[in-house]
């Protein structure tokens, strides 16, 4: 009963997920351009006159400006989104740090992210000041709650495909969900580049339009330098004693490339072959591949932050006859950094400093001793 009632407050507040409008017929509607996307290859975004037509893999959203028309005769796989987008449920964490860069914040009420597992400042404050209000995770959402306040739309990732009767429920419920593919770009240039999809979403496209091309324009001076010639390893020990590195197609593998460095190591064993970007490997298997890296660079955002190079060798007496622990030349990423995805520039700024030996002004990177 009281989701009942609860739908149709919604429904009154928005008309995200319609289908009818009276508007122009759909089939009418031209294309008259596209967004200009160079690196991205996951979503593309087609022109329809004063309409914008969104495509990430099979899923298609028909996005319609405040003061305009919803079109009529609308195919069935096309979802309605109009703006303004407001009291948006955020699961995927990944994207709130490109909201924050673009102003957008105002337009997100849910989010799927305990409170303790946020490591971005102006989130934790829209927290704690109720702005922002945790509406349960991705599989288990508060319908309720989500449906009394207008929730107008869920942005996931795709862990929900995991859990394909949450969507189909949030959507039945007239919740659209939108599931971001950042993670699947090609290149890391192009996960940096879905700050351009939230701009149009969110009516902050030139805000993203300008942090894209600032911040492409500081790392190309970075790509187009020579290569280093430093090896570089990324990694972390598991609880068990394993060590879990990036596959070397992973973008941290592609951002080391980027930065003039060879990632380690540059061959693993997967067994299972499947579309996970990390993988395990024994403590042996790593030393007998990275022993001679010039920098190691540890992954603290799983298993939290190591205070020193005695904190490392400490996981296994094999790391004090490491090439880069003997010469001091290992650092540690903070806990910020897979939730700060607009510092993909910086982090691969970073890598290029410290593997031509300076460490001033490092964003991500901190150095152990």
């Amino acid at each position: 009963m009281c989701l009942s009632i609860a739908l149709c407050a919604c429904g009154a507040q928005s008309y995200s997920g319609m289908k009818e409008g009276n508007g122009p017929d759909y089939n009418t509607l031209t294309k008259t351009g596209s967004m200009d996307l160079k690196y991205a290859e996951c979503f593309t975004v087609d022109e329809l006159g004063e309409y914008s037509l969104i495509t990430i893999q099979d899923d298609k959203f028909l996005v319609v400006p405040e003061n305009s028309e919803i079109p009529s005769k609308i195919p069935e796989d096309i979802v309605v989104l109009k703006q303004p987008i407001n009291n948006v449920y955020q699961v995927s964490s990944s994207i709130m740090d490109m909201i924050v860069k673009i102003d957008a914040m105002d337009h997100f009420s849910f989010t799927a992210t305990k409170t303790s597992d946020w490591h971005i400042d102006s989130v934790l404050d829209a927290v704690n000041q109720g702005k922002l209000t945790y509406a349960g995770k991705y599989s288990q959402p508060d319908y309720e709650m989500l449906l009394a306040k207008g929730c107008s739309l869920a942005i996931e990732n795709t862990m929900i495909l995991h859990n394909p009767e949450t969507k189909e429920k949030l959507e039945s419920l007239g919740i659209p969900v939108l599931i971001e593919h950042s993670t699947y770009e090609s290149h890391p240039l192009g996960r940096l580049e879905w700050i351009k999809l939230y701009g149009l979403l969110f009516g902050k496209s030139d805000e993203a339009v300008t942090f894209y091309d600032e911040s492409l324009s500081q790392v190309e001076q970075v790509i187009q330098k020579e290569s280093t010639g430093k090896s570089v390893a990324f990694f972390y020990v598991t609880s068990n004693g394993a060590v879990s590195v990036k596959k070397p197609t992973d973008y941290v593998a592609k951002m080391v490339g980027l930065a003039g460095g060879t990632y380690l190591p540059d061959a693993v064993e997967d067994e299972e072959d499947n579309a996970m970007s990390t993988i395990n490997m024994t403590m042996e298997d790593f030393y007998a591949a990275t022993k001679d890296a010039d920098i190691l660079i540890y992954n603290s955002t799983t298993v939290g932050d190591l205070s020193s190079l005695g904190d490392l060798s400490g996981k296994s007496p094999l790391f004090a006859d490491y090439k880069a622990v003997k010469e001091g030349r290992v650092y540690m990423t903070g806990l910020s950094f897979f939730q700060k995805t607009t510092g993909v520039c910086d982090l691969i700024t970073d890598i290029n400093k410290v593997c031509e030996g300076d460490e001033d002004d490092l964003a991500f990177l901190v150095p152990l001793r």
